[in-house]
């Protein structure tokens, strides 16, 4: 095989082969090639340890595009044979995303184990309530033993606790056996804190640029270019996932005429007619840039889909009532009626949290699928103060109403691990930093970060205590017990639902609007022949329907058709179908 190592910035190269007993083997020179490029001849097996070592010094770095690191980031790369593993999905033929229920989860703490193999132990569970789409935040590796996933610095290796990258393969391969697709999350816009090696070997930061997290990526660089490019193409071929989220995009800075966003999503689509499977692109921005996700013969770039966050904000505030920080704009009364019916609430409107005009019209013509749509997702938990979910918020009738808009959105529905069942478990946001200063630095950012949202500092918890991330492992034991349990069959029955009923995954946008009443609104959109109304007022409330309306589901079983139009009562959310020739 042959070893090519891109290090500009080395002026010597050596690899260096660890022996089974962990004593450095003899070290093999690699010859200089063009545009600083290093190869070399060398065989691995699979398992066997190496690194390189740079120009005279004698400090082992792990391989930047090492596909295992058993001893954590700052030790020496593994080879991995891909072809130790016996694919069995042959004849899997993948999951388009229209239509889709997306189920967000993190390893570490999805299952007590926090493995991938004890996670395929709840397929069933993710299967009852109709997910399609399975995506799992970052599995790169991290420093440290647990970790969101966002401080990863190698891109191609799966981090160990996790199971390395075997139980990675078992992991995908068990998901397709059992009707899922796998979307992996993607951080392509910074590197994290410890562990980083990249800039010894060449120029991966742009000098003196940085965004929220640390130094931007240099996409002016064809290297580092091909280095996030040839990663994406990594986990679909040779992990064989069917898709990838990809991480505040807005941070990644490029001026080229084809930006790196056009260019992986041309490869990914070259790769996805090559591999007779949809592969899915799906960007998280903060931008309400319609742009991502346009076609490219459009000018755009041509992604599958995009985070929603607009949608988030105005159900969040619906269903909450909560305005402070980035929610205030969201207590207009048309917020959740705009995102219902044209995708984001900020398209060219004054946003107060940015002190700006922000966001751009979606095209009337793009499918509302494209839109990703969600109440919960880890950020709007784990970027509260204490990780709270709605579930330690709200009570069961207001966490009905968020499943029912979740669920019948026009957009792409996501669900947060637990979401389904009111999991009693608080998400937060945590850290196993070995250095202690870095532990300090990131715990002093939270809190200044939850100063700009007026949140309490003193209940933050401590990012780097080993509880902070205990507590946020999901409860199995409360799933079949009380609001838990009916929470849950209410998530079953509304996936039941969209399946069933062709105008819930109707990608045309739909008609919708709200109206005040005593103690509150209702909210109405009208997807076809079937009308979703919700009453977040503390009345009963009389609408006007056809009489022979049928009721599909409601939350509140004293809902009722009446001669008089629909009864909804307080707090409740109802799907009707309208009935009868020239019904609407």
């Amino acid at each position: 095989m042959t070893v090519d190592l891109w290090a500009p910035r080395a002026s010597r190269v050596r690899l260096r082969r660890i022996g089974t007993d962990g004593a450095p083997g003899v070290d093999l020179e690699l010859d200089a090639a063009t545009d600083g490029w290093w190869r070399a001849d060398v065989e691995l097996v699979d398992g066997e340890r190496y690194g390189f070592v740079l120009d005279d010094g004698d400090d082992l770095r792990p391989d930047p595009r090492s596909r295992r690191q058993p001893d954590g980031v700052h030790a020496a790369s593994a080879h991995v044979d891909l072809a130790q593993h016996t694919w069995t999905d042959a004849a899997w033929t993948g999951r388009q995303l229209a239509g889709g229920l997306i189920y967000e989860l993190h390893i570490g703490t999805f299952t007590p184990e926090g493995t991938l193999d004890a996670a395929i132990a709840k397929f069933p569970h993710l299967r009852g309530i109709g997910v399609t789409h399975i995506e799992l935040l970052p599995v790169n590796a991290v420093n440290g033993v647990h970790n969101w996933g966002y401080d990863g610095v190698l891109w191609y290796a799966v981090h160990e606790p996790y199971g390395g990258p075997a139980a990675y393969q078992r992991f995908v391969d068990a998901a397709h056996a059992a009707g899922f697709a796998v979307i992996q999350d993607v951080v392509y816009n910074h590197l994290g804190p410890s562990g980083n090696y990249l800039p010894e070997f060449g120029p991966y930061l742009r000098e003196g640029s940085r965004n929220t997290w640390g130094d931007s990526v240099n996409l002016d660089e064809d290297a580092v270019r091909a280095y996030i490019v040839e990663n994406a193409l990594m986990w679909m071929r040779d992990m064989h996932v069917d898709g990838l989220r990809l991480d505040a995009v807005h941070a990644l800075l490029d001026e080229r005429d084809e930006h790196i966003l056009a260019e992986l999503a041309r490869r990914t689509d070259a790769l996805s007619a090559h591999l007779g499977r949809p592969l899915t692109l799906i960007a998280e921005s903060d931008m309400n840039d319609p742009t991502l996700i346009l076609p490219r013969e459009a000018g755009g770039y041509g992604l599958t889909a995009q985070w929603s966050d607009d949608w988030h904000h105005a159900v969040h505030v619906a269903v909450s009532g909560e305005t402070v920080g980035y929610y205030e704009d969201f207590a207009d009364p048309e917020a959740l009626p705009k995102v219902w019916s044209r995708g984001f609430y900020h398209d060219g409107t004054y946003s107060s949290f940015r002190g700006r005009d922000h966001g751009k019209p979606i095209p009337a013509e793009v499918p509302a699928w494209r839109l990703v749509t969600f109440a919960q997702d880890h950020d709007q938990i784990g970027n509260r103060a204490t990780g709270d979910r709605l579930s330690q918020n709200l009570d069961d009738d207001r966490l009905a109403i968020a499943a029912v808009l979740t669920l019948t959105a026009p957009g792409t529905p996501m669900l947060f691990q637990g979401e389904e069942w009111a999991a009693s478990t608080p998400w937060q946001f945590f850290t196993s930093h070995p250095e202690p200063e870095l532990g300090e630095a990131t715990a002093k950012g939270r809190i200044a970060e939850f100063a700009e949202m007026g949140w309490d500092e003193s209940v933050v918890p401590d990012p780097q205590d080993p509880e902070t991330f205990t507590r946020s492992k999901l409860n199995w034991e409360e799933v079949t017990g009380g609001r838990h349990a009916r929470l849950l069959s209410l998530y079953r029955e509304l996936a039941r639902l969209r399946r069933e009923v062709p105008e819930l995954t109707d990608p045309a946008w739909p008609d919708a609007g709200q109206r005040e009443v005593a103690g509150g609104r209702v909210y109405r959109l009208d997807r076809g022949d079937v009308t979703v109304w919700v009453n977040v007022s503390e009345a009963d409330v009389t609408v006007e329907t056809d009489a022979a309306s049928e009721v599909l589901l409601a939350t509140d079983p004293a809902t009722a058709v009446i001669p008089a139009g629909l009864r909804l009562p307080a707090v409740s959310a109802t799907i009707v179908r309208a009935a009868g020739e020239g019904a609407r």
